[in-house]
């Protein structure tokens, strides 16, 4: 899935590409960095578009956005390599604070494993996959031809997991509950469907401000407003 969201006047920079895996960039100001990982798309002869472009850049933010046109699930053998380069450069311009990873889908659980990989402050992942059917039909073709998944471990200070339950209920239930870990649920909302339904409530920057603040509180507010509720909280 693609999503679709408002793109900044700011030109997109590569920093690096490497066998297929691109990571581009938006300057801004501000030490905290968005990291933003892109789902599987629609085309398999393109490589996937950036998405939550302007979500990760409000207020001027420096963002990074993450392609891979192997769609690996963060499988891709220069997958570490690539993002520890483009966060250095990074970091050669101005000040890197802290960092916040983010995705849908496939994209989500990118941005779960690049918490393995740097000092994450926060991941922020929507409908992650914690495993994937080869013979399946969703997410195919590529899911034929990607490793076997696991479901990450929440290698960030603080990770967060939506997921609709409509049809991604099992995927939701492969992520065991962990220490650090919010796990929040939406019933009657789609894979695809949830991103679009946070965008629409106005939810969507309100939830990435307040992990960047690292306001609980506030997000789970946000969440319960647009009829999400904490999996410990909700009978599965």
């Amino acid at each position: 899935m693609v999503l679709s969201d408002a793109r900044p006047a700011r030109s997109f920079e590569r920093l690096v590409e490497a066998d297929g895996l691109a990571v581009d960039t938006l300057s801004g100001t501000g030490e905290a960095l968005v990291i933003a990982f892109a789902s599987v798309g629609h085309d398999s002869t393109r490589a996937p578009s950036p998405e939550f472009v302007g979500t990760a850049t409000a207020g001027g933010r420096p963002a990074l956005f993450v392609s891979d046109a192997s769609r690996s699930w963060g499988k891709h053998p220069g997958f570490a390599a690539a993002l520890s380069k483009a966060v250095g450069l990074m970091r050669q311009r101005h000040p890197v604070g802290h960092i916040l990873t983010l995705g849908q889908s496939m994209g989500g659980h990118m941005a779960l494993r690049a918490a393995s990989v740097l000092s994450v402050e926060v991941a922020l992942a929507f409908g992650p996959q914690s495993w994937l059917d080869r013979e399946g039909p969703r997410w195919q073709p590529w899911a034929a031809r990607a490793a076997p998944i696991t479901p990450p471990p929440p290698a960030a200070r603080w990770t967060i997991l939506l997921h609709g339950l409509d049809d991604d209920r099992d995927q939701a239930l492969g992520f065991p509950p962990a220490p650090g870990r919010d796990h929040i649920l939406f019933p009657g909302l789609s894979h695809s469907g949830l991103v679009p339904h946070l965008k629409a409530r106005g939810a969507l920057a309100g939830l990435l401000d307040s992990a960047l603040a690292g306001d609980r509180r506030r997000l789970l507010r946000i969440a319960a407003s647009a009829g999400g509720r904490l999996r410990q909280r909700l009978a599965t």
